[in-house]
């Protein structure tokens, strides 16, 4: 009996030495990518803050980042035509938003009159087949799905919820969080551009005439000292 107790102590350290030693490679493959990995996430959001833009031919001046929600990773990236940023081209916003496999993050572009340009989806957990269509479905031009070149208002919903939008099919949690994520987008935009200048009014007009009446008086005294 003494000889099985010891066996099974036996086994039990040897899996927990395995688990540990497992664990400390782990982490350290961890520690050794993790630089590598949130590089390639950087340039991948570079990547889209440009794709997502209105296309003017030459890459625009992108102004340094608001920062609008950090719990939500909102983020607005305004971009002008150069760097006196007197021409505002649009923004590119990022934000993070509830789908039904949990976080993801989607980068929308807006040209200044607040009309989506484009999308990219950053990061999702969601099913594959099901809400990870969102990458494309919202961008297709059939029936009521794409919201590209649409003037977003802050309110877009799936048809479901009375809106005007095609969900994914059989995926209506994934598609509200990214209808959701787009409203904030957005918000954050619009509370962001740039204020429009209003032009002055030149008055070319010439000084102010006198009334009819005085003009009238005026003439007839001028006629009675002319008769003098």
């Amino acid at each position: 009996m003494k000889k099985l107790e010891s066996t099974f102590a036996n086994m039990a350290l040897s899996l927990v030495i395995i688990a540990v030693v497992a664990a400390a490679a782990l982490a350290g493959v961890f520690t050794l990518t993790k630089d590598t990995i949130d590089d390639q996430k950087k340039q991948k959001e570079q990547k889209a803050i440009f794709s997502v833009l209105p296309n003017q031919g030459a890459d625009p001046f992108i102004a340094p980042a608001d920062t609008i929600d950090k719990e939500k990773d909102l983020i607005v990236y305004r971009a002008f035509t150069d760097a006196t940023m007197t021409n505002f081209v649009g923004s590119a916003v990022k934000i993070s938003e509830n789908g039904f496999g949990g976080k993801f993050k989607i980068m929308v572009g807006f040209d200044a009159d607040g009309v989506i340009v484009d999308y990219s989806v950053l990061e999702h957990q969601e099913t594959p087949g099901l809400g990870d269509k969102m990458g494309m479905w919202f961008k297709t031009d059939k029936n009521n799905q794409s919201i590209i070149n649409r003037k977003a208002e802050g309110n877009f919903t799936v048809s479901k919820d009375g809106g005007d939008v095609d969900a994914i099919t059989a995926a209506t949690i994934s598609s509200r969080g990214f209808l959701s994520a787009v409203n904030g987008a957005f918000e954050a935009f619009n509370l962001t551009k740039p204020a429009q200048e209003v032009p002055e009014t030149v008055n070319d007009s010439v000084p102010p005439f006198l009334p009819e009446e005085n003009l009238a008086n005026d003439s007839i005294n001028e006629q009675s000292v002319n008769a003098k």
